[in-house]
């Protein structure tokens, strides 16, 4: 719109778009289906677009007697990770007059309890980890208004899904370390049933089939130190050549396969390489400091709030992964010996 020119209304909406008020409100508040075609529904939305109309939440509050307050759900809250989530999700929910209430999903003690009486009532919308899916259906979050993180975008439950570009992360991984000259690799994986973990699984394999002369063996751990070091220390004591380099699926497995590694009389990295994902407080507080790859987890919060805006205003959020970052440290060498 020009300088200076007022703000485009529902009524602007309408009229381009050939409809009535009524109509422009059923489907910009997605409450459309079986009462106006799906073809009036595009043409609304693609004069929304195109006037740059947003709807005046305030007033839409006001009359629906919406709370104005986002849940955030994520698993039980066990590393800094999901607290730096939160901090960019919640700056930018004040920016726009929201809050946002953090619901850490219980572990290992059944289905989620419903932090209100009725989540529906109570809530705008939900910001979900796919991590955290169960919690998300026992309290009927996926009712509501939906983005969920790390999700596989073709499956998944949300009107939208924001994802850190993981793919890239185990890729310059795979690539840091065969450049390196490894060529048998342990992959201590989370034993977690989550897209985010499938993925880094499937795309380890991938580049290390890529090479030549390469193999990769898999140890399934429960995400805690005590976990990775048990798994860890039965993989690197199992019968056959040893691997030279461990991929841990996240830092916390990382400091457990570190104690392994220890116990085994392993020198890091001269006996073995270690690479983690994540880059928590954790990685600079391990000896050697952690090869890993950084996540940015505020702009993660950040991004996933902005995308419940934009479907609560029903534009489209905008598209494309988080990018994310290697960072080398001490934990990573060429492998010693033949």
């Amino acid at each position: 719109m020009a300088p200076g020119s007022t703000r485009p209304t529902s009524r602007d909406v309408a009229q381009a778009a050939g409809v009535s008020q009524a109509a422009v409100s059923l489907v910009l508040g997605d409450k459309w289906r079986g009462r106006v075609s799906q073809a009036t529904a595009e043409r609304v939305r693609e004069a929304a677009r195109e006037l740059g109309y947003r709807p005046n939440l305030a007033a839409r509050n006001l009359r629906l007697g919406r709370t104005r307050t986002v849940l955030l759900v994520v698993p039980a809250l066990t590393t800094e990770f999901f607290a730096g989530v939160y901090t960019g999700a919640a700056r930018v929910a004040a920016d726009h007059g929201f809050g946002v209430v953090l619901y850490p999903s219980p572990e290992g003690i059944g289905p989620a309890r419903d932090p209100f009486a009725s989540a529906q009532a109570a809530l705008d919308g939900v910001i979900a980890s796919s991590m955290a899916a169960d919690a998300l259906t026992a309290i009927r979050g996926d009712q509501l208004p939906l983005v969920m993180l790390d999700s596989d975008p073709k499956g998944s439950l949300g009107a939208a899904t924001v994802n850190l570009d993981i793919t890239d992360g185990v890729r310059q991984v795979a690539e840091h370390l065969l450049g390196l000259g490894h060529r048998h690799l342990l992959h201590l994986a989370a034993d977690v049933a989550s897209w985010t973990f499938e993925v880094r699984a499937r795309e380890l394999a991938a580049r290390v089939a890529a090479v030549p002369g390469t193999s990769v063996r898999t140890a399934r751990a429960p995400i805690s130190i005590e976990g990775a070091l048990t798994a860890a220390e039965a993989a690197l004591s199992a019968p056959g050549p040893r691997p030279t380099a461990l991929v841990c699926d996240d830092d916390k497995l990382a400091a457990g396969a570190y104690k392994a590694a220890r116990r085994l009389g392993l020198r890091i990295p001269d006996d073995i390489s270690v690479t983690g994902l994540d880059d928590l407080a954790l990685a600079t507080a391990l000896d050697p400091e952690l090869t890993t790859v950084r996540l940015d987890a505020e702009l993660f919060g950040e991004r996933g709030m902005e995308a419940l805006l934009a479907v609560l205003e029903g534009r489209v959020p905008d598209a494309g992964d988080i990018p994310v970052q290697l960072v080398v440290r001490g934990s990573t060498a060429p492998p010693s010996g033949p």
